[in-house]
């Protein structure tokens, strides 16, 4: 059942011919000087990242629900971005962020960390519980660690350079980091998408999920790769972008048929849009300097979350 797909192509298709034109200085191709150097180098590769990022982060907070069968759950939980998150602040510590690559590959390698202690903690049959909780130690220490490598900083611009990139943000980004982060993001989403069956079986149940022929292990190896590539892989060309995974599988679940399976793609969709508007509209404020978008969206996320908090309690009331 996708009947939000076609909408939601469509709305993007508006959005990114708009973010195109958007920011400080609105393109015109007949007055705007250099608007051909300015669309193709800035703003195009700009936008396409904004979707591969959104689409990512959407998609993993729909089958991270889907398995947790929490509606609160977000992409964060794992651990796996804030150890994609440490692994790019030690770039900036040891003052390798200077290069181009080394920065995004500090990046994955953290995630690939954060995924290796996952699996590993959690085993093979380990089941939700064990599997959260694995996660959220797994959070907790990269969180500390990060702290630690701030209040530890051998300089103040390191120091402002961690600070800053920890909010989350597209600007200055160029081709280079879409094909760093589109392939990626690509072979996550496809990885999610094959646990669709095992997510749907899981609603009736652990027993009853595994009667049907659900192996829990395979699940878990599938959500570990699906959402190692597309978080680590959106943390390490723009930062710490939060709330995407949380609040997109609820603007599309009552369009579908509420199945996990049926959810992934259009979250991956709606993440992508999601991210291309806030990106645009972060672009286009009266700002002295231009809001960061990982800021932009936790103003949007924390309400949200509070909404829904408030939600479930009048309906366990």
């Amino acid at each position: 059942m996708n009947r939000p797909i076609p909408l939601l192509l469509v709305l993007i298709a508006i959005a990114f011919t708009l973010s195109l034109l958007a920011g400080r200085v609105w393109l015109d191709f007949g007055t705007t000087p250099n608007a051909m150097v300015i669309l193709a180098e800035l703003r195009l590769p700009r936008a396409v990242l904004a979707l591969i990022v959104g689409g990512g982060l959407g998609a993993a907070g729909a089958a991270m629900q889907g398995f947790l069968r929490n509606p609160l759950a977000d992409p964060g939980l794992f651990g796996i971005a804030p150890m994609a998150a440490l692994g790019a602040v030690a770039s900036f510590w040891f003052g390798y962020s200077a290069s181009a690559w080394l920065l995004p590959l500090f990046s994955l390698v953290g995630a690939g960390v954060g995924m290796a202690l996952l699996a590993l903690i959690a085993g093979r049959t380990g089941g939700i519980a064990l599997f959260t909780l694995a996660g959220l130690m797994i959070a907790s220490l990269a969180g500390t660690l990060t702290s630690l490598a701030i209040s530890m900083a051998p300089n103040a611009f390191a120091m402002s350079e961690i600070v800053t990139w920890l909010m989350g943000a597209l600007t200055d980004r160029s081709w280079r980091e879409v094909w760093i982060a589109a392939p990626l993001t690509l072979v996550g989403i496809a990885c999610l998408t094959m646990t669709g069956r095992g997510l749907d079986a899981l609603i009736l149940g652990d027993a009853a999920a595994r009667s049907l022929g659900m192996r829990p292990a395979v699940v878990q190896a599938w959500l570990i790769a699906g959402i190692g590539l597309t978080v680590g892989s959106g943390v390490a060309v723009a930062g710490i972008v939060g709330f995407v995974g949380l609040i997109v599988p609820h603007l599309v679940r009552p369009f579908t048929d509420r199945r996990p399976s049926s959810l992934i793609v259009p979250s991956a969709l709606a993440g992508a849009l999601l991210v291309l508007v806030a990106d645009s509209a972060v672009r286009v404020l009266p700002f002295v300097t231009e809001l960061r978008l990982g800021i932009a969206l936790s103003l949007i996320g924390a309400p949200f979350f509070l909404w829904l908090l408030l939600r479930m309690r009048r309906g366990l009331a």
